[in-house]
């Protein structure tokens, strides 16, 4: 048996056999055409590669308010503090830079479904109430109303008076009663008419009400201050003229010489005194 002819050392090529072992353990997916064909082409079949920035812009077009949010920002806050509403030249005295039509455009848009729109009048911008929730402040608006000096002074022979009829209240004050002072206590409802007085003519006389004694605090028409009280309260002079005394309010019962008013007579009254401006001349 012959032997096998030996072979000839050949030198080792260390460089190659590295080559051919990352090949034999490298994965066989190709990741390049992969990550091609994620980039977008440009003109002429050119890979163009966008940032994330970019990006986010060509995915959303409503990206690009990050650009300029802080002119967006401060814009947002002088149309919401102002009180009335604000021209474009005005804004840009406010909020010098801002690319205005657009930024106002993409407010608008923003707030278009929102509690709140932001609305151009008469070449103005401002926020208002959108108009499907009005309602809502409406039911929780306070109106703040001040009433005249001759309503007070009315008021207050009503109630220690009471019941009075419209004589009797310009006898106290000294001057005509004016429509206006009546309509604004029946409105209010601290007033109401309690009936006609048995005399010629059967004029209608008037009183408190419950609403009246919840507003000022008072638990019965004998808990209104008297003569020491005015008197301890700067209401009244220290010296008083001879005679003069405050009168005891009287309860809401019918008394001798009254005839209470009927349902009719008080809708025929109130109709009366809400007709027409209110006119308080007397004050």
């Amino acid at each position: 048996m012959s032997k096998p002819e030996a072979k000839e050392d050949e030198p080792l090529d260390a460089r190659g056999a590295q080559e051919r072992l990352a090949a034999e353990y490298s994965p066989e997916t190709d990741d390049t055409d992969t990550e091609l064909a994620d980039e977008p082409e440009g003109k002429e079949g050119q890979v163009v590669t966008l940032d994330g920035e970019e990006r986010e812009e060509q995915e959303n077009p409503f990206a690009r308010e990050a650009a300029d949010a802080e002119a967006l920002r401060r814009l947002e806050a002088v149309l919401f503090a102002s009180t009335t509403p604000l021209t474009e030249a005005a804004l840009e005295e406010r909020v010098p830079g801002a690319d205005l039509p657009r930024q106002l455009e993409l407010l608008e848009r923003h707030y278009d479904r929102r509690g709140v729109n932001l609305r151009k009048v008469n070449n103005a911008w401002q926020f208002v109430t959108a108009a499907d929730v009005a309602h809502v402040l409406v039911e929780h608006r306070t109106q703040q109303r001040k009433l005249s000096r001759a309503a007070l002074e009315t008021l207050a022979i009503i109630a220690y008076h009471q019941p009075c009829s419209r004589a009797e209240i310009e006898e106290v004050r000294g001057v005509a009663v004016a429509k206006g002072s009546l309509d604004q206590l029946l409105e209010l409802g601290w007033i109401r008419p309690r009936g006609r007085r048995e005399v010629p003519g059967r004029p209608l006389i008037y009183g408190t009400t419950p609403a009246f004694l919840e507003h000022f605090g008072l638990e019965a028409l004998s808990h209104l201050p008297g003569l020491s009280d005015l008197k301890a309260a700067g209401l009244l002079e220290a010296r008083l003229p001879p005679g003069f005394e405050v009168p005891t309010p009287r309860a809401d019962d019918a008394e001798e010489g009254e005839d209470p008013a009927s349902l009719g007579e008080e809708s025929e009254f109130h109709a009366e005194f809400t007709e027409g401006d209110i006119d308080d001349g007397d004050d």
